[in-house]
């Protein structure tokens, strides 16, 4: 799974430098919504075409390092 975290990106001319997917306008957090609000992963991919199932595993992998405060990782800009 910690191969798939390169494709959460941060970069400041993307949604402000928000968490995104490989510097694309679709963040961490809408991920994490969709995932929320009962989406399959299936319903993702079909939904967003341009998304893999490796992001999806990297957003969640992220989120999870977040609320492991014993966790710290710089990522890559």
């Amino acid at each position: 799974m910690l191969q798939h975290i390169e494709r959460i990106t941060l970069n400041s001319k993307v949604h402000s430098g928000k968490p995104s997917i490989r510097n694309m306008r679709f963040t961490v957090t809408h991920m994490l919504e969709l995932l929320a609000d009962g989406m399959t992963f299936q319903e993702i991919l079909d939904d967003y075409p341009y998304i893999e199932m490796e992001d999806i595993q990297a957003c969640l992998y992220y989120a999870a390092m977040l609320a492991n405060t014993k966790t710290v990782r710089k990522l890559r800009a």
